[in-house]
């Protein structure tokens, strides 16, 4: 009897020594670093299962050994509530904190910069080179764009997209950002609007877009974009053309190659403000928020032209014999700089 009774006691004595052993060894897996020297992306199909998920990570090497990966599932339950997305794993990172990312849904963010002054054309250039972004409109015509974006027949995308870092996860669509893009554009021209100078000739938000789009591609000094629109403002007032080359260079599209001749300026297109009297038909680019407000609230001057500085800036003047003397002082400096 006695026998019998050692024999248990060393039984249990086994077993729960056997049971310590594999509760470290799960435990030591669990706080085992994934397999990996830089970032990397993971993703988690839908419906993936437990043993669906253990041969991912040990195809894609995240694990070397999957031997203990369904027990420490069973140990700590709440880890094999993973949910389906694509996932930031960094190093250092062990398997119980990427199982615990998993469940948490957090899943990775990607990021598309929209930079203002730029156009339609470049942004769908940008989505296109996204490679997490799901293409949807790959082929489409900026017309069509426009359509599946809800703007009526005939509806112009340039201009109504807001400039921003969108933030994404994979999977995200191209049609999406830019729907967010258009919303949040729509919303700062509407409020830019309503706080314009009632006194300005705009006759529509639509209008002030467009005059907007111009002052961004004029200038990038911030203290200068409120002269600019006033220059174009008091133009507007006096009847006198814009003559603003971006409008220019949008009107001739894809045979610009970076230089404007006397024969471009005198080509009729129907954006040719040395041609057109008034605004273009559209905008020519995606405006910032402080080129809305500058369209919006111009700086109150008599100024009607601005040339370059050769410094980044530009001279305003009020009359054409000044803006000449401008001119010639842009050369000069120029030529200084080609001479050094």
């Amino acid at each position: 009897m006695k026998r019998k009774k050692l024999k248990i006691v060393v039984l249990l004595i086994l077993a729960l020594a056997s049971l310590y052993w594999g509760h470290q060894r799960i435990e030591r897996f669990a706080d085992t670093p994934l397999a990996i020297g830089q970032e990397t992306y993971f993703k988690l199909p839908a419906g993936t299962g437990r043993v669906a998920l253990e041969g991912l990570l040990v195809r894609d090497k995240l694990i070397h050994n999957g031997r203990w990966f369904p027990w420490l599932l069973r140990l700590e339950p709440e880890l094999a509530e993973f949910k389906a997305g694509t996932y930031r794993l960094t190093p250092g990172m062990t398997v119980r904190q990427m199982l615990k990312l998993l469940a948490s849904g957090k899943e990775a963010q990607f990021s598309a910069r929209f930079i203002e002054g730029l156009r339609l054309k470049d942004w769908l250039q940008v989505l296109q080179e996204s490679k997490y972004v799901k293409h949807t409109l790959a082929g489409k015509s900026e017309a069509e764009i426009a359509k599946a974006l809800g703007l009526p027949e005939g509806g112009v995308l340039e201009g109504r997209l807001y400039p921003d870092t969108y933030l994404y996860t994979a999977g995200t669509t191209d049609q999406a950002l830019l729907k967010r893009s258009q919303l949040r554009m729509y919303k700062a021209l509407q409020d830019v609007w309503h706080a314009r100078d009632t006194s300005l000739p705009y006759k529509t938000p639509e209008e002030l877009l467009t005059m907007a789009s111009i002052v961004e591609k004029e200038t990038a000094v911030a203290e200068e974009r409120t002269k600019v629109a006033s220059v174009f403002i008091n133009r507007l007032r006096l009847g006198m053309r814009l003559q603003t080359d971006p409008t220019v260079i949008y009107g001739m599209g894809d045979s610009y190659t970076g230089n404007i001749t006397r024969k471009d300026l005198e080509t009729a297109t129907p954006y040719n403000t040395y041609v057109i009297s008034g605004l273009p038909p559209t905008p020519i680019a995606m405006p910032s928020r402080a080129s809305l407000e500058a369209a919006a609230n111009p700086a109150k001057t008599d100024y009607l032209y601005f040339v370059a500085d050769g410094k980044g800036g530009h001279t305003f003047t009020t009359n054409l014999a000044s803006h000449n003397a401008a001119v010639r002082v842009y050369r000069q400096v120029q030529k200084e700089k080609n001479e050094k």
